[in-house]
């Protein structure tokens, strides 16, 4: 093919957004691609995973509207990770790269692998299309790799450093099967792998098609101007904001191992269109797996401040541009190998809050009551009577988002950093070996206010016909979600393990739990906290709350004394 034409005139405002939707609607296709190929109930019902472009800088140029916050720095990682691995001329067409490692690929934990393909307008590298997905299984010590009690990275599964999968269109067999070999259900795996590498080159076509159509320079000067567009409104948004250091602190319940009450503190000194994000003086790392490497706390700055100041912003490079990070390398929120990691969305959720309470004293509308604070983790695995195989469920679960400034926070939802779907029960009951007794909210969950937050899941899972193991993860079950301008705080959440002698609380990170036919697992996520005063409710909102059955007469007259509530 030759090379296409360059195009050296400054672009129309027009062909800007043609080509930048078209750049959209590629992403949103590799999407739903990689979601409709997939073998595991993770990425095909759930939809943990992200798709985007980069450009031949390892700049973040669009993301998928539907993908994961927590996933834009690991894709920036792995491009850091391959351009000072190889040279630009030693990249050649139909090559993809692979990698999962937090501490030398660029990821953020384990069983998000990255993939990358090389975009290529005749014999001119121009960018990649990159994915990331969760996968149920990356091996190590506990089934699903995201269990409580993990000491260091490498008990948490298959590290992979930046290799090449694919070596001009000729996929590395050996590699494939080493990346099999160390994973529970290698056959779900491998049909994850394909379907990352299928929307790779669904997105390879896709460019190449926009690229043929306007050329190469007009391709660059869409990058650019993305990136800069971005990176303007950020700064304008962030001038919006008083001058001043705004301070908030939070803490962890655990690591799963040894320590609790961990602290995390910030603050963040606003002067004209710069923000810059002091994490020093929070925990140095622990001994469990809720560490967060410095690109997961990136994504939860960028994250910050594209929901608080600008939502309607494009999620690139332009914001990461705006990310400026104070820490203690070694702490909790930039640490170092061989810290494990698998559990790092507990605390970059926990980082979320922590930047709305900070920012809360400046921007009060937009702050928002603590939410679940969690990725609340469930991993079922065992061996299915019915057909003799290993399987494994792997899920976390929504809670509260926190009462705001305007409204009720919602129940039962995926919030901040994560946007994740919760599993249907007809997916785990046609996939698994596995009853769901129950689903629905927690009763009294959401943190009292004028306006409440909102409530925590409840689900109560039984095996059919054998032992299995549980492990998870959880947190806001010790300290409760606060909330906000005198809100009350929601309720903690809990794991019980229910059977015929009664039942037993587990704890906040169990692991390696048996249960069997005649026992369940019940499952409660955190609430979240309100926000403003309880006394300044609605008393038809209070109706509402006891008529939903949400809230019991009993709660609502203890936090909101002054109400009447009629029958």
């Amino acid at each position: 093919m030759s090379r296409p034409p360059l195009q050296e005139s400054p672009l129309d405002p027009i062909t800007i957004e043609i080509v930048a939707s078209a750049f959209r609607s590629v992403v949103d296709e590799t999407f739903i691609a990689l979601m409709k190929s997939a073998y595991s109930t993770n990425i095909k019902e759930r939809h943990d995973h992200s798709t985007a472009i980069c450009d031949r800088d390892g700049r973040l140029i669009v993301q998928a509207d539907m993908s994961l916050p927590i996933h834009i720095a690991s894709m920036t990682g792995l491009m850091e990770t391959i351009l000072s691995k190889y040279r630009l001329e030693d990249i050649a067409e139909g090559d993809v790269f692979v990698a999962n490692d937090p501490h030398v690929a660029g990821g953020t934990h384990l069983p998000d692998i990255n993939y990358a393909a090389p975009l290529f307008l005749g014999d001119e590298l121009i960018g990649f299309v990159c994915n990331i997905a969760h996968h149920a299984d990356i091996g190590g010590m506990a089934p699903g790799s995201m269990a409580g009690g993990m000491s260091e990275i490498y008990q948490e599964g298959l590290r992979i450093p930046l290799v090449r999968l694919f070596r001009k269109g000729e996929l590395q067999q050996d590699l494939m099967d080493l990346f099999l070999l160390n994973a529970r259900i290698p056959d779900e795996r491998r049909g994850d792998h394909f379907a990352q590498i299928a929307a790779c080159r669904l997105g390879v076509r896709r460019v190449k098609e926009i690229g043929e159509r306007y050329g190469v320079a007009t391709i660059r000067q869409v990058f650019d101007e993305l990136v800069t567009r971005t990176m303007a409104r950020m700064r304008e948004a962030i001038a919006g904001v008083p001058d001043g250091t705004y301070r908030f602190e939070d803490v962890m319940d655990d690591d799963g191992v040894a320590t609790v009450d961990i602290p995390i503190r910030l603050a963040i000194t606003i002067s004209g269109d710069r923000a810059v994000f002091d994490w020093r003086g929070s925990s140095p790392q622990v001994s469990g797996n809720i560490n967060v490497p410095i690109n997961a706390t990136k994504a939860a700055v960028a994250y910050g401040l594209r929901a608080l100041l600008d939502p309607e912003i494009p999620n690139n490079q332009g914001i990461l541009d705006c990310c400026e990070l104070v820490t203690d390398p070694g702490s909790i929120v930039d640490c170092r190998a061989p810290a494990p990691v698998a559990a790092r969305a507990h605390t970059s959720q926990r980082l979320i809050d922590i930047i709305i309470g900070a920012f809360a004293a400046a921007i009060p509308e937009r702050a928002v009551g603590a939410s679940n604070g969690a990725n609340t983790t469930a991993v079922f695995s065992g061996k299915d009577p019915r057909t003799g195989r290993d399987y494994l469920y792997f899920e976390t679960l929504g809670g509260g988002f926190g009462g705001r400034n305007d409204r009720d926070g919602k129940d039962g939802v995926q919030v901040h950093i994560t946007n994740t779907s919760n599993l249907p029960i007809e997916a785990i009951e046609t996939e698994y070996p596995l009853r769901v007794v129950s689903y629905g909210f927690v009763e009294d969950s959401g943190g009292a206010g004028r306006h409440r937050g909102g409530g925590g899941l409840r689900r109560v899972i039984q095996p059919i016909g054998h032992d299995c193991l549980f492990n998870g993860a959880g947190e806001r079950f010790r300290n409760a979600p606060w909330g906000i301008f005198g809100g009350g705080p929601g309720r903690p959440g809990r794991y019980v393990l229910e059977g015929e002698d009664g039942e037993t609380i587990l704890d906040v990170k169990p692991s390696g739990v048996t249960v069997g036919p005649d026992e369940r697992v019940v499952i409660e996520t955190p609430g979240s906290g309100g926000y403003g005063a309880p006394a300044e409710r609605d008393p038809a909102s209070l109706r509402d709350d006891l008529v939903s059955g949400k809230y019991s007469r009993t709660y609502l007259e203890t936090h909101y004394p002054a109400a009447k509530l009629s029958d």
